[in-house]
């Protein structure tokens, strides 16, 4: 399905309950492509300061509040990256995403699809959960 030879795509991520491991895939992936074309490294290693945001990512993945039922970091009204590291995904995403309907077209797909969930603050949440609770 995809040419990046590191990152083979399972079918089971495409399911609803894997969306964490497909979040993680497509970062991964994104990762790569930008690393190769702007690093001059192959797409199957990555160079060292690729591979230090790509273990900050994962860390601020496995932290997720929302689980199985994050949005898209786009969507998400917690802002757990620090600002630099907000950039470095954002200038990543803006070069890798188009080539992501290339290479991975139906990850990428999957991606835009997951951009349509909405999440409320884990407050509100608290909060929208004690209200239903008075009403019952």
């Amino acid at each position: 399905m995809g040419s990046d030879p590191l990152f083979k795509l399972d079918p089971t991520f495409f399911s609803e309950d894997k969306r964490l491991a497909r979040e993680w895939l497509t970062v991964k992936i994104m990762v790569g492509i930008y690393c190769a074309d702007h690093h001059n490294f192959s797409s199957d290693s990555l160079c060292e300061h690729c591979d230090e945001f790509l273990h900050y990512a994962e860390r601020r993945l496995e932290k997720c509040p929302y689980g199985e039922d994050k949005p898209t970091c786009a969507n998400c009204p917690i802002h757990c990256y620090k600002p630099a590291r907000k950039e470095q995904v954002r200038k990543i995403m803006r070069y890798a995403g188009p080539r992501m309907l290339l290479r991975h077209p139906i990850l990428a797909v999957r991606h835009q699809l997951d951009g349509f969930r909405k999440a409320l603050h884990p407050k509100e949440m608290a909060r929208k959960q004690r209200l239903d609770s008075r009403k019952k």
